[in-house]
């Protein structure tokens, strides 16, 4: 291949076809995390929290927020009375082991958004911005990246747990930000053995570089540095012991059992591996919060499975020493209508919701703005998901009001200028 042609390769296909290479040549089908492809840029910690790693809880489909963070007790009150924690709040009467995790939860209970339709929801509560078809926004785990420059040696940057295919992942950001996507977190991350023998292996690798040579000798451009660390990268990645953060096996049953055994209980216990092996950013998904019917049903189900997956993660991670210097946020596209429909369920609601902070420097026992006496409006400090996400990069120590061009020379930042909510932090 001549070195026009990769040039005229955007990003999304100089990956895929060294992605395809290196499947034909070596066996192997991961891109490596840190390819030159994208240079991040290294900075200062500017932010006022203490998140050296973040891990994003997102419920998928609206989580009612009545029902879980910001329960009420007239004629809005779901079919569970609220209880008391150890913070000075109350929760909703299905969250019984977070309810004795109060003293170390944030909650915001004046999120607002202006759209209540689930795509576009989770697109705003994941870049800040409305889709658009002329351009992808990058995530937080991307925009770290790209600030922040690697997190570790080998290991990616920033991994989704269950998020499927539709994450917005790099947006604009070169291919090399993505976030790793694991699909199944009793599989692991997958393809990164060769499927040749060691010394079949060993002659592919030999030849290629011999072929590759001459060619990189002559053509000393950021595109081929880029090709030739890829391959660097990939073998570097298969030879780490940094693989075994992604193998649950080595968990006792005891502490799997505690996490809950669905796919959401062990991709939070995958994160909090991942955290351990220096990872900085990993979202964790579940879905099931569409509620529209039986809303005491699905919440005795879904609504039990967060709260003790989320109460296990914050023990455990508390318990390794991590939760000061781990953000753990849970968020969701939208809050559920205050008033039971006539199918005993809670519709789409943008106009008032909650989500959760806890750990990575912020106040424990704490509860910022406020919905009205039925949740039905925000009654004081309306926070945007734009707010919500410029809060995120603020604890990472990101630079959030910096502007940054995109390839079609557009200025963004991260939140789209979102005012981080301060009073959060300790």
């Amino acid at each position: 291949m001549l070195k026009s042609d990769l040039n005229r390769f955007d990003g999304a296909t100089r990956r895929e076809f060294m992605l395809h290479t290196a499947k034909t040549a070596l066996g192997v089908t991961l891109l490596p995390v840190g390819s030159q492809l994208a240079k991040a840029a290294a900075t200062e910690k500017v932010g006022g929290g203490k998140a050296k790693h973040v891990i994003y809880l997102y419920m998928q489909g609206g989580m009612s927020h009545i029902d879980t963070f910001d329960p009420k007790t007239g004629d809005t009150k779901g079919f569970a009375d609220p209880i008391k924690t150890t913070g000075d709040f109350q929760l909703g009467g299905y969250m019984e082991k977070l309810a004795k995790q109060g003293n170390k939860l944030s909650i915001i209970r004046s999120m607002s958004s202006k759209t209540g339709v689930h795509d576009q929801g989770n697109y705003l509560m994941h870049t800040g911005y409305e889709p658009r078809g002329t351009i992808v926004h990058p995530s937080m785990g991307a925009w770290a990246s790209h600030f922040m420059g690697r997190a570790t040696k080998t290991l990616p940057d920033s991994v989704t747990v269950n998020a499927g295919y539709n994450h917005p992942g790099a947006g604009f950001f070169p291919p090399a930000l993505s976030p790793i996507p694991i699909t199944n977190p009793e599989v692991g991350l997958q393809n990164i053995k060769p499927t040749a023998p060691d010394n079949l292996f060993k002659k592919r690798v030999e030849l290629m570089n011999e072929f590759d040579a001459n060619f990189r000798k002559k053509f000393k451009s950021h595109e081929v540095k880029a090709y030739t660390e890829f391959y660097d990268e990939t073998l570097s990645l298969m030879k780490s012991e940094d693989l075994k953060a992604f193998d649950l096996k080595s968990e006792s049953q005891e502490t799997r059992a505690k996490y809950g055994m669905s796919s959401f209980g062990q991709g939070c216990l995958l994160a909090r591996r991942l955290v351990q092996a220096g990872v900085r950013f990993i979202e964790v998904q579940t879905g099931g919060w569409d509620m529209h019917n039986y809303v005491d049903e699905a919440m005795k189900k879904t609504g039990a499975a967060m709260d003790s997956t989320f109460a296990a993660l914050i023990e455990d991670l508390e318990s390794h020493g991590l939760l000061k210097d781990t953000l753990v946020v849970l968020g969701s596209e939208f809050g559920r209508t205050p008033r039971i429909n006539e199918n005993s369920g809670r519709d789409h609601y943008p106009k008032v919701y909650s989500t959760v902070f806890a750990g990575g420097g912020v106040k424990g026992g704490f509860v910022y703005g406020a919905s009205d006496k039925d949740g039905v409006e925000v009654a004081d400090k309306q926070v945007t998901p734009q707010d919500f996400l410029s809060t995120i990069g603020y604890a990472m120590g990101l630079p959030i009001d910096e502007v940054v061009m995109s390839p079609s020379n557009r200025p963004f930042t991260v939140g789209d200028k979102g005012k981080a909510i301060t009073e959060l932090f300790a």
